[in-house]
């Protein structure tokens, strides 16, 4: 009996009665917010919310604030958030928060946030059991002298258990969703897009989904799952290390998303051993999937793992590798339909410099890219391709063309050249030059060129005016070799074996199964069981021959093997 009523005496302590003035659930509407698209609500919002956090702060049990359907005007300041607030909507078609700063266009008005820089977010000045859900940020309004990579629809660092889910943000000057340092967390269902329109793609920020991570230690524990990026700046989702002198964390997940039309598709700029799982990446204009150390710290991830995944039409690259140490694990993806390459190993000038070292590229369906299927422009140790199907590469096939006159035409987003006889994509992932102008094709019939959007939600596809008819155009030559497999690099200690590489068109455009180029070399390497038979040239062609390894049962057109 003694030790009954002992737990209840605990369990009444652990729950408190609720503070004298904090309601556990407030409905919006009766504590000053009007929901009507006219007056700014951003005052009442910012007491309650403060209300409700001492609140919280003094009993421990979180808030949480209901906003029925209306259009709520936050205007001129956006609302420092606190710990065990939260806030629900009736859904994003019905609950609407406006952004907008026509009053003071030096502050970049998001709807709720908690840094470092303006508040002294760090571990131990943290905000916990927060969520927010339900409703739409429309990020239109806000017009800045200057970008401002705070300008965001969320922005909020060192967060505990934070929860964002069935949100739709949109048009937001920088980052839609851009939080960072995100404990035990959820990122939920959330729709993304046009977000960093201030963004001119080469600046902080601006992403559809940006986290910057690393604030916590070598393990910060976040999912991102079910959630959709759209023609956003710079990344449709992104994870971004903060400091080059802290550990890249473990701990995150993104799993069964959608990221289309934004520069990069789904970017890992510092993780270790993050898991991209069941997603698709369309459609972007630089590369589906990326790999590098062009974030803030200047490192790349390593040690993670995209498996069964759909990476197609990119304009440029499916998977861009980039200035990371390795290891990484590609594996089970469809990489089909992209302009230039399906897998594209690249030094970009900035980050570690070294070989990378243990990459797998295992099981993937490569078919239909404009260039090479795999394409090792930096030195790689201990590479493993295994049972890869690579087939019909190589359709940016098309020689130079020219043209002007009365029969060219141009628009926004196209080219038409009546005279023209194209081969059906065979320009796609070509630079069109007309005169000073350029833009990049995304496809081609026989005589229109479509022209992908010179940045993500952009209406025109031309670096400067769309040009008047019958301007002069060029297109340059194909590459002459576009093989499955093209080595441009050091490959030293690397596997190729169980690879079947083939084109099976009539009109064969993939010339080589494997390509050991001038500049690349292949050292101590074991190629093995590979079916290279049936490509427009020839199965293999090594300008420079391999050194030591093994090479053996490969299934050629010619006798080497």
């Amino acid at each position: 009996m003694a030790v009954a009523n002992e737990l209840l005496l605990n369990s009444v302590r652990v729950r408190r009665p609720a503070a004298a003035g904090a309601p556990l659930y407030c409905d919006a509407l009766e504590y000053g917010l009007t929901g009507d698209g006219a007056t700014n609500d951003q005052p009442a919002l910012a007491a309650l919310v403060d209300r409700l956090g001492a609140g919280y702060a003094s009993d421990g049990r979180a808030r949480v604030i209901y906003c029925p359907p209306g259009i709520y005007s936050i205007r001129d300041a956006g609302t420092v958030w606190r710990s065990g607030v939260s806030l629900v909507g009736a859904g994003p078609a019905a609950t609407r928060f406006m952004l907008s700063n026509e009053g003071n266009r030096a502050d970049p008005t998001p709807l709720a946030f908690w840094t470092t820089v303006q508040h002294g977010a760090d571990r131990d000045r943290h905000i916990a059991d927060c969520t927010f859900a339900d409703f739409q940020i429309d990020g239109s309004g806000v017009a800045m002298a200057e970008y401002n990579y705070l300008a965001k629809g969320l922005g909020l660092q060192y967060v505990v258990r934070g929860v964002f889910r069935n949100l739709y943000i949109h048009h937001t000057a920088a980052t839609g969703l851009g939080c960072d340092f995100l404990q035990d967390s959820l990122i939920d269902g959330v729709v993304v897009v046009g977000c960093g329109r201030l963004d001119n793609g080469e600046q902080i920020g601006g992403a559809g989904i940006g986290v910057g991570i690393g604030g916590w230690g070598t393990v910060e524990r976040l999912t991102i799952a079910n959630c959709t990026t759209l023609a956003n700046g710079t990344n449709g989702i992104f994870l971004e290390l903060q400091k080059d002198y802290w550990p890249p964390p473990r701990g995150y997940r993104i799993i069964g998303c959608h990221s289309q039309g934004n520069r990069f598709g789904i970017s890992d700029w510092g993780a270790d051993g993050l898991i991209v799982s069941a997603c698709t990446m369309t459609g972007n204009l630089e590369a589906g999937f990326d790999i590098s150390a062009q974030g803030t710290a200047a490192i790349a991830g390593r040690g993670g793992l995209l498996t069964d995944c759909v990476i197609d039409g990119n304009i440029r690259d499916g998977v861009s590798v980039g200035n990371s140490p390795g290891p990484y694990t590609i594996r089970g993806n469809r990489i089909s339909g992209n302009g230039q390459h399906g897998y594209h190993g690249q030094d970009l000038g900035r980050g570690y410099q070294g070989p990378v070292r243990d990459v797998v590229v295992e099981s993937n369906e490569f078919w239909g890219n404009g260039l090479d299927a795999v394409r090792i422009d930096h030195q790689m140790t201990d590479a493993v391709l295994l049972n890869n199907r690579i087939r019909n590469n190589g359709r940016q096939y098309a020689q130079a063309a020219s043209g002007g006159g009365e029969t060219v035409r141009y628009a926004k987003r196209s080219m038409v050249d009546r005279s023209a006889n194209w081969p059906h994509d065979g320009h796609r992932g070509k630079v069109l030059r007309v005169g000073r102008a350029v833009a990049m094709v995304a496809s081609n019939t026989g005589d229109e060129l479509v022209l992908a959007p010179v940045r993500p939600d952009g209406i025109s596809a031309w670096s400067g005016d769309v040009p008047p008819p019958g301007c002069g155009y060029e297109l340059s030559a194909a590459p002459e070799r576009r093989a499955g497999i093209t080595i441009d690099a050091a490959f030293d200690s690397a596997t190729i074996r169980g690879n079947r590489v083939w084109d099976n068109h009539e009109n064969s455009t993939q010339t080589h199964g494997l390509w050991i180029t001038e500049r690349g070399s292949c050292v101590d390497c074991r190629v093995e069981d590979n079916d290279l038979a049936g490509n427009a040239d020839d199965g293999m062609r090594l300008d420079t021959p391999p050194v030591g390894g093994r090479w053996r049962d490969n299934h050629v057109d010619s006798d080497w093997s």
